[in-house]
């Protein structure tokens, strides 16, 4: 059974930092590229970064360059995302999901196989 466990979330002041992890079981990590999405009260899921399965690759959304960091851990089974400088719009719950496509830097939510069931961040003005 695979199991994406997002923790780290919380609430900040802008400004602020948080750091999220996300520990996967179930599936062969390092098989598997990551990525992290989020979603905001009323819109769709947005894409915010993914990572390759060796960490060689990354991709961010235009939004977050800059200010949050994607990385990974394959002998922990653990995909992360530093954020800084917070902004008030950055407010969604995060979601991790792992695709097949391990090579990928996709930000397609197809592209994904399996989802976690998310973690709130609320960055308050």
């Amino acid at each position: 059974q695979v199991q994406l466990v997002e923790s780290g979330g919380g609430l900040v002041q802008a400004g602020g930092s948080l750091r999220l992890s996300c520990a996967a079981s179930g599936i062969i990590f390092s098989s598997h590229a990551m990525g992290w999405f989020r979603q905001a009260p009323g819109q769709e899921r947005e894409f915010v970064a993914v990572i390759s399965w060796s960490g060689g690759n990354v991709n961010y959304a235009d939004s977050v360059k800059g200010r949050f960091t994607i990385s990974r851990d394959n002998a922990k089974n653990t995909v992360y995302l530093q954020m800084t400088s917070l902004k008030p719009e950055d407010t969604a719950v995060y979601y991790c999901a792992a695709s097949r496509l391990k090579y990928g830097s996709s930000s397609r939510i197809t592209s994904y196989n399996y989802w976690g069931q998310g973690t709130q961040v609320t960055v308050s003005s």
